[in-house]
């Protein structure tokens, strides 16, 4: 790209501008700061043909994600597959449905390799040596893995009683394990103090603006895949409710640019019980989502200090899904060959 796309970061709450640099909050309101696109521009370069006549990964919508330049980091990342399941989908009653499966993106396996593959780019363009994160599980292991890849030195910041094995899949990439004794949000602390310090570039904190970005390439893929088609109904796993937000966004912005016609669609968040802070703020109606510092679910999600105004733009529907019922689910997917770690999408009828 000769000239970026986006021109600077600006704050979701007043529209202040700031400069694109790593710096995740309002210094006015406290409100998130997100990269802001020139979207004329881009509908006058980006086609289908031209997305079509790219290489197969996430970076063929490289001028809606926020980097200036040619990406550097995780290039093989994205383009996974979007299985039609229709044996799940006789067994649920529904029409149609697909799952995307994320269990297949490079190099560790996880949809963190997205986000990550984004904030390192930006961060090797802001020309930050050294790159962190906060993480219980995947995301130590796709900042590891990639950091190593991209010749960073990196940290990983982690509840200090984390499992062995999500530990050691972090170590084999030889970046620096720090267990820290606390909750969650106790370490996000600490990691926004780090930054500060040291300059160190947090994916999760001062790089988060470029980091949550790139869990719009999922909807890219989605509606590409499904033929420049926006599914009537997205199902997404919540945990800290970006993902889903940014799926809602990137509809949105394929809209804008006349790569998919405008059409209703709806997109569902499913937490688990035991630590679903966003569907009880849903269910309660209260405009704030408190963290649960203690999750007690198989699904070891991060608690979430999202506002639930920010998940309502998304949709209505916000569903909490008990331990057994997870399970249940898991046989069925395998009993349709179809076995993904994350997200289910319903396009076309609404689920039952």
């Amino acid at each position: 790209m000769s000239e970026p796309y986006f021109s600077s970061l600006k704050c979701r709450e007043c529209g202040r501008l700031y400069p694109k640099k790593a710096v995740h909050v309002c210094e006015y309101d406290f409100g998130p700061l997100e990269a802001d696109y020139d979207y004329e521009r881009i509908k006058s370069v980006l086609t289908r043909a031209l997305i079509q006549s790219r290489e197969k990964s996430m970076w063929r919508y490289r001028e809606l994600l926020p980097i200036d330049g040619e990406p550097t980091v995780g290039l093989q990342v994205g383009f996974t597959p979007l299985v039609k399941a229709d044996r799940l989908a006789k067994a649920l009653g529904v029409k149609e449905i697909y799952v995307k499966n994320d269990t297949v993106n490079y190099p560790t396996l996880s949809f963190k390799d997205r986000v990550v593959s984004v904030a390192l780019s930006r961060a090797k363009e802001l020309g930050l040596k050294t790159v962190a994160c906060a993480s219980t599980g995947n995301l130590a292991n796709s900042v590891a893995a990639n950091a190593a890849a991209a010749g960073l030195d990196s940290y990983v910041l982690i509840p200090a009683d984390l499992e062995q094995s999500k530990v050691l899949n972090s170590l084999v990439y030889g970046t620096k394990v720090i267990g820290i004794h606390g909750a969650y949000d106790q370490v996000n602390r600490l990691c926004s103090e780090i930054a500060g310090k040291y300059g160190w570039g947090f994916v999760n904190v001062n790089l988060r603006p470029y980091y949550a970005e790139g869990s719009k390439s999922m909807g890219f893929e989605i509606m590409e895949q499904l033929g420049w088609e926006i599914p009537t109904h997205t199902v997404v796993c919540m945990a800290s409710g970006s993902l889903l937000t940014k799926i809602y966004k990137a509809y949105h912005e394929f809209i804008k640019i006349g790569l998919v016609p405008e059409s209703k669609f709806t997109v569902h968040g499913a937490q688990a019980t035991g630590c679903n802070p966003i569907s009880l703020a849903r269910k309660s109606g209260t405009d704030l989502i408190k963290p649960q510092p203690k999750p007690n679910t198989i699904a070891n999600p991060w608690p979430s200090a999202l506002r639930r105004t920010d998940i309502m733009r998304c949709g209505p529907w916000s569903r909490r899904v008990a331990g057994r019922r997870m399970r249940r689910m898991r046989r069925s997917l395998r009993a349709s060959s179809c076995w993904p770690r994350r997200r289910v999408f319903l396009p076309r009828q609404r689920a039952v």
